[in-house]
This record gives C-alpha cells, sequence and structure tokens, in this order.
C-alpha cells in the first residue's frame, strides 16, 4: 500500500470510530451563542477596589537580598533598581482589596505581620501608608486603614455559600509584583483542609495564584468578593491551578470583628480531644482543670455527640462549632459516658492568646 493510500485507509478507520462513539463519550456543546462570555465588564467594575500592599521597613539603605517572590521574575531587576534609589527596603508584597469608602482594606495576615511600615498603592498608583487595624492569624486574615483624598470604590461582599464547583471565578491582585492582574478559573473544590489550622475550611480554585496574590479577592460573576486568596500547592513556587481562599461566609464574619473590637475572641471549652476509635462522636482525651469543660463536668473518656443539637462527626468540627459561639453564651453538650447518653450546659469560655 502507498502512503497515500495509508493515510486515506487511517482517516477513514478514525472517522469510523468517531462516528460510532457512544453520546457520552461526545464533547458537551457549548452555549447557543457559540462563544464563551467576556469577564472584560466585570473586570473594569471591579478592578478600582483592588489594592496593592507593600511590607516596608525604614532605613534598610538598599542592601539585602531578593525577596524570594521576586527572584528569576521581571520584578528582580526592578527591586535591585529601587533598592538602590530609595532608603526604604521592601520586604513583600502582597495584595488587597477596598471594603469601605474611607479606607479600609482586607488582606492576608501573612502579608503584614512582620511589618514596621505598610504601604498601600491603588489602582490609579496613589500610594497610601496603611494602618494595621486588626489581624487574626487562625484565619490569616488582617483589616488595614489608610486615609485616602477622597471616597474611595469599594468591593461588596458575597455569599461563597452559593457557589458550587465548576462555577467560574476571578482572582485578582499583584502577582510578582506585576500589580492589576486578573486570572479565570473555575471553583474546584469546597471545605478543604490544608493543614493551616483548626479553622481550615477553603474553597479551593484553578485560577492561577502567584506570590503576590495574598490576601486579593476571588469574585463571583456578579462582581462579588466571594473568597480571599491565601495560599496554593505549588512544587515550584509558582502557579499549578491549585490555590486556596477564604471563602467570604468565614472572611465577612472575621473582618467584621476585626473592624469592631481589633481582635477575634473565640470561644473555648478546655478540652484535648480525637478522632479515631469512636463510631460517632468526638473522644475527649483530657480536660484542662478550671476550664469551662471542667466546671461544667466533663471528663476524659466522654464522646461529645453534639453541640447545640448539631452533630459533631470529627474533632475538626467540633472546634470550630464551639470557636463561633461567642464566650460567655452557654451552650448545651450531648454527649455518651460509658455508652449512656447525657446533656450538660457548659458556659463558654475565651480561647486564650498563645504566647510568644
Amino acid at each position: 500500500m502507498t502512503p497515500a493510500l495509508a493515510r486515506r485507509a487511517l482517516l477513514a478507520s478514525a472517522a469510523v470510530v468517531i462516528a460510532g462513539m457512544p453520546a457520552c463519550a461526545q464533547r458537551p456543546s457549548l452555549p447557543s451563542s457559540g462563544a464563551l462570555p467576556s469577564f472584560a465588564p466585570l473586570v473594569r467594575a471591579v478592578m478600582p477596589t483592588v489594592v496593592n500592599i507593600s511590607v516596608v521597613e525604614r532605613g534598610g539603605g538598599g542592601s539585602g537580598d531578593v525577596p524570594p517572590q521576586f527572584r528569576g521574575t521581571p520584578m528582580e531587576k526592578q527591586w535591585r533598581e529601587r533598592q538602590r534609589r530609595s532608603p526604604r527596603q521592601v520586604q513583600g508584597q502582597g495584595s488587597g482589596f477596598i471594603i469601605d469608602p474611607a479606607g479600609f482594606i482586607v488582606t492576608n495576615n501573612h502579608v503584614v505581620r512582620s511589618a514596621t511600615a505598610i504601604a498601600v498603592s491603588l489602582s490609579d498608583g496613589t500610594e497610601l501608608p496603611g494602618r494595621l487595624v486588626g489581624a487574626d492569624d487562625l484565619t490569616d486574615l488582617a483589616l488595614l486603614k489608610i486615609e485616602p483624598p477622597r471616597s474611595l470604590p469599594v468591593a461588596h461582599w458575597g455569599d461563597s455559600r452559593s457557589l458550587e464547583p465548576g462555577d467560574w471565578v476571578i482572582a485578582a491582585g499583584n502577582p510578582f509584583g506585576l500589580g492589576g492582574t486578573v486570572t479565570a478559573g473555575i471553583l474546584s473544590a469546597r471545605g478543604r483542609d490544608i493543614g493551616a489550622g483548626p479553622y481550615d475550611d477553603f474553597l479551593q480554585i484553578d485560577a492561577s495564584i502567584n506570590p503576590g496574590n495574598s490576601g486579593g479577592p476571588v469574585f463571583n460573576q456578579r462582581g462579588e468578593v466571594v473568597g480571599v486568596n491565601t495560599a496554593i500547592v505549588s512544587p515550584s513556587g509558582g502557579s499549578v491551578g491549585i490555590g486556596f481562599a477564604v471563602p467570604s461566609e468565614i472572611a465577612q464574619r472575621i473582618v467584621g470583628e476585626l473592624r469592631n473590637q481589633g481582635r477575634i475572641a473565640r470561644g473555648w471549652l478546655g478540652v484535648s480531644v480525637r478522632d479515631g476509635d469512636v463510631r460517632q462522636g468526638v473522644l475527649v482525651e483530657a480536660v484542662e482543670p478550671g476550664s469551662p469543660a471542667a466546671r461544667a463536668g466533663l471528663r476524659a473518656g466522654d464522646v461529645v455527640l453534639a453541640v447545640n443539637g448539631d452533630r459533631t462527626d470529627s474533632s475538626r468540627s467540633l472546634v470550630r462549632s464551639v470557636a463561633g459561639i461567642p464566650p460567655g453564651r452557654t451552650v448545651r453538650l450531648s454527649y455518651q459516658r460509658q455508652g449512656r447518653p447525657r446533656e450538660i450546659s457548659v458556659e463558654v469560655g475565651q480561647r486564650p492568646v498563645p504566647r510568644g
């Protein structure tokens, strides 16, 4: 058989295979319009609410190593030049978004945790000093305040609970110091625990998130903030399509409390718990003397089944349930002791602040 005849035979057999594929194996059709919608109108509307955040240290004198997020990127040369000209040393960069016309800005705690000075750059290039209002290490959220010369555009919170895997999302921020960058993707999963802390409940998205995006917003298709970019999984340090955001369901509440009180007061029982050899509920391993649980009569070996009637199927869910209860409020614990069901009322205490 000649090469030409062989090629025709191969194409003909491929056509037969494709034509004979069952309907379930065919590609899903696009909407009748034949094209995906443009995100340009949404981006134009929301980008003025997104800011860049630089953490600086006065008197740096232009010395120091290049920050890890700049190494090997186009920003390395720019950083070195800025160090040469400026008496301040950039230690890191991140993103944020405006939630109040008076200049309240949400970002990640890890972006500003070690800052001796904070600079916030607006979308028009205006740079203003930022002040830390409050921060929460356990959810990695922080609230900043700037004093703008005019009323600012604001981003509005959306409901992260309405998102489903497969929904479109837009991430915005300052990756690698480039500023004003948006990426599109979908919600990949909900409720991710990445080992960052006892309150992990992240949205997983595949929109590109890179160093410098931390603290930036995740928008839904209505231009509402449904998450705060926080972390990535990456062997290289760059995006591989696995990013995590604090859902707005959590972030909005935490930010509101930071604004009102400057800190987060979490509920606390004073017990050590674990999953494992119990089929239902959470095993109490130890009770701290003098704690709310001890005063209420809870003991090691008890199995907690529910808090205020809501079932606790893991130690993580128990800790999160109690943490969300304001200190001083009384809750009803359902539990078992030696196989017998019981109930007690416990006045929730305030979670101690870790030392150091």
